[in-house]
C-alpha cells in the first residue's frame, strides 16, 4: 500500500479572531437598555444612553451594544464617530468627567470666545477639557460656552469656572410649559376640529397657500404645495420635524420652542392630520438639552388627552452635526445612521424615512398655522413692506444694542432692523456689513443694507436669507476674518461625502489662513464647490469668501485681522 502525503493540522487560535465582547461590558449595556427595542433607527438614542451614563464610549461598551443590537461593529462604530458630542475612546484613558465647550462661531467670535479659549484651561485646571465648538444657537447672548449639556450665556472665565463648579445638569434650567393655559386660550380646538372632521384638509391647504407660508427653515419652498405633494403619494406616508437649526446665526426656533411650545405642538399635530402621517419625529438638536426634556414632558400630556390619536410622536436627539439640518440627512440621522444628504431624485416627498413619502417642515413653518388657519389668509398677506407680502422671524446678533429675534414685516431691510428694531449700533461703532443669511447667506456692505430681505431678492447678489439669520457687523471687525471663521465652520461640518465639499472648504480655509489671497485661485476653487458638491453645504460654502472678494476689494490689501 503506498504511503499517503501527511499534511499536520494547524493548531487553532488560543482566542476567537474577531473583536470579542467583554461580559461585563455587554451587562452594562443591557442594564441601559433594558427593554427598549434594538431597532437599528435607535442605534444613535442607545449611543446617547451609554455616553450620558459613563461620559464617553468606551470600545468594550461598543462591541456590546454591536452584539446586543445584531449589527456589525463596523456600523456603530461609524455612526459613534460621525457626531461630534459621541467620545469615542479606543485605546488611552477616558476624557476628563467635564468637558466645556466653546462657542467660535461668528457672533461668538466677535464677542471674544477666543480670549475664552485661551483662558479657561488654565481657569479650569487639568480636570476639566476645553473644546472648541459651533454655533449653538444662542448667538443673541454671545459668548456662549457649554459646560456638559448646559449653556452659560454671555459667558466670562468667571462665569464657568462658577458653572463648572456647580455641575449643572440640564434639569436645573428645565424649559416649562403649560398645557393648561394654552389650552384655556382656546389651543388644541382647531386641532379638534380637524380630528373631528369640522375642517377638511383641502380646507387647511388652500388657506396655507392663500396666507403664502413657506418653508421658513431656509428653503422657502410653498407649505401648501408641499402638502398636496406628499398628500399625492401613497400611503403611509410619514413626517419628519426639522428642529436642528444649526446655521451660525439663527436662533429662532429656539425662541419659539421657549416661548410657546404647544402653538408649535398643535400646528405639528394639523400637518400631521392633513398629510395622514401615521408616525412623526420630531429631531430636536443636542445643543438644546433643556427643551428636548420639555417637550417629552409635554407630548406624554398630549397622548394622555388624547390629541395625537392619528399620529404616534417619536422624539429622536441629534448629536452635534449641521449636515443634519439638511432635509435628508436629518432623515438618515433618524433612521440611526451618518448624516450623509442623499442624492435626488427620489426626494423626501416620495422616498422619505425608512422608504416612505414623507413631509419635512421647520419649527418655525408650524408655529404660523393655527394663527394662519383661525385668522384667515388676510391677516398673513396684509403684512409686508416693498411689495413683499407676510411676516418674517430674523435672527440678529453682532453689533447691535438689542439683538434676539425680531419679528418684522416681509421685505424688510438691514437698516431698518437695526434702526427700527434692534435699537440702534453699539455706540462707537460704525455699521459696516452684513451676513443676510447666516453662515451660508454670504456677505453684503452697508453700503447695500437698503435691500429687502425676503426670498428670491438677494439671490443676484450672491446672497440669500435662508433662515434669516443677520448678523451685524461694524468697523472693529475683519472682512478676511469674518469669512475665514465661516470656511472653517464648513470644513469642520463637511460630512466628507464629497471630495468638492470634504477637500474644497479644507483647502480654502489654509489658503485663506495663510494669505496673501490669491483672487483668481479661491475664485477657481469657489466654483469648483458650487458645481460638484452633492449638497447645499458644499454649494454655499464659498458664499462669503466670494462676497468678501466682490464686495469688499480693499479688505485683501490688509493682513488678516483678529478680534
Amino acid at each position: 500500500m503506498d504511503d499517503k502525503p501527511t499534511t499536520k493540522r494547524r493548531r487553532p487560535p488560543r482566542t476567537p479572531k474577531g473583536r470579542q465582547v467583554d461580559p461585563g461590558a455587554l451587562t452594562d449595556v443591557q442594564a441601559l437598555l433594558t427593554d427598549r427595542p434594538r431597532r437599528r433607527d435607535l442605534l444613535i438614542e442607545h449611543l446617547h444612553l451609554i455616553q450620558d451614563h459613563y461620559g464617553c464610549l468606551a470600545a468594550a461598551h461598543l462591541a456590546a451594544l454591536a452584539q446586543e443590537m445584531k449589527m456589525a461593529l463596523t456600523e456603530v462604530y461609524e455612526v459613534a464617530t460621525f457626531y461630534a458630542h459621541f467620545d469615542v475612546v479606543k485605546d488611552g484613558p477616558s476624557p476628563p468627567a467635564m468637558t466645556v465647550r466653546v462657542c467660535d462661531s461668528l457672533s461668538c467670535a466677535m464677542a471674544g470666545a477666543e480670549k475664552l479659549l485661551a483662558a479657561l484651561p488654565g481657569k479650569l485646571g487639568k480636570d476639566v477639557r476645553v473644546v472648541r465648538a459651533p454655533c449653538m444657537g444662542a448667538c443673541d447672548r454671545a459668548p456662549v460656552v457649554a459646560v456638559g449639556h448646559m449653556q452659560t450665556f454671555q459667558a466670562s472665565a468667571d462665569k464657568v469656572a462658577a458653572a463648572v463648579k456647580a455641575r449643572p445638569h440640564p434639569h436645573a434650567w428645565h424649559a416649562s410649559a403649560d398645557f393648561a393655559a394654552y389650552q384655556k386660550s382656546g389651543g388644541y380646538k382647531l386641532l379638534k376640529d380637524c380630528l373631528s372632521g369640522k375642517r377638511t384638509r383641502d380646507e387647511l391647504i388652500k388657506i396655507v397657500s392663500d396666507a403664502g407660508l413657506r418653508g421658513l427653515g431656509g428653503a422657502g419652498f410653498p407649505t401648501g404645495r408641499k402638502w398636496s405633494l406628499v398628500c399625492a403619494e401613497p400611503a403611509p406616508r410619514l413626517f419628519a420635524v426639522n428642529a436642528d437649526e444649526g446655521e451660525p446665526g439663527t436662533f429662532k426656533d429656539r425662541y419659539y420652542l421657549e416661548q410657546d411650545p404647544h402653538r408649535f405642538l398643535e400646528g405639528m399635530l394639523i400637518a400631521a392630520y392633513v398629510v395622514e402621517a401615521a408616525d412623526t419625529y420630531l429631531y430636536i438638536r443636542d445643543e438644546y438639552p433643556e427643551l428636548r426634556l420639555m417637550l417629552a414632558e409635554e407630548i406624554a400630556k398630549l397622548e394622555k388627552a388624547g390629541l395625537s390619536p392619528h399620529t404616534k410622536v417619536h422624539l429622536r436627539r441629534g448629536a452635534g452635526a449641521y449636515i443634519c439640518g439638511e432635509e435628508s440627512a436629518m432623515i438618515e440621522s433618524i433612521e440611526g445612521k451618518r448624516g450623509l444628504p442623499r442624492h435626488r431624485p427620489p426626494y423626501v416627498a416620495q422616498v422619505g424615512l425608512f422608504g416612505r413619502p414623507t413631509l419635512e417642515q421647520n419649527v418655525e413653518t408650524l408655529f404660523w398655522i393655527r394663527d394662519i388657519v383661525e385668522k384667515g389668509a388676510d391677516w398673513m398677506t396684509s403684512q409686508g413692506r416693498r411689495e413683499r407680502k407676510g411676516f418674517r422671524s430674523f435672527s440678529v446678533s453682532g453689533r447691535v444694542k438689542k439683538p434676539g429675534v425680531v419679528l418684522a414685516p416681509a421685505g424688510v431691510t438691514a437698516r431698518e432692523l437695526i434702526e427700527e428694531f434692534c435699537g440702534g449700533m453699539v455706540d462707537g461703532e460704525k455699521f459696516k456689513g452684513y451676513l443676510p443669511g447666516g453662515a451660508s447667506g454670504g456677505i453684503l456692505p452697508a453700503s447695500m443694507a437698503d435691500e429687502p430681505l425676503d426670498f428670491g431678492t438677494l439671490e443676484k447678489y450672491g446672497c440669500f436669507v435662508g433662515s434669516h439669520a443677520v448678523v451685524i457687523l461694524s468697523d472693529k471687525d475683519d472682512m478676511k476674518a469674518v469669512a475665514l471663521n465661516l470656511m472653517k465652520f464648513f470644513e469642520d461640518e463637511s460630512c466628507g461625502q464629497c471630495t468638492p465639499c470634504r477637500v474644497g472648504s479644507e483647502k480654502a480655509a489654509k489658503l485663506m489662513a495663510k494669505g496673501p489671497w490669491d483672487v483668481n485661485l479661491l475664485t477657481e476653487l469657489s466654483t469648483a464647490m458650487r458645481d460638484a458638491s452633492i449638497c447645499g453645504l458644499g454649494q454655499a460654502a464659498p458664499n462669503p469668501l466670494l462676497c468678501v472678494l466682490k464686495y469688499f476689494p480693499d479688505e485683501l490689501k490688509k493682513p488678516l485681522g483678529t478680534w
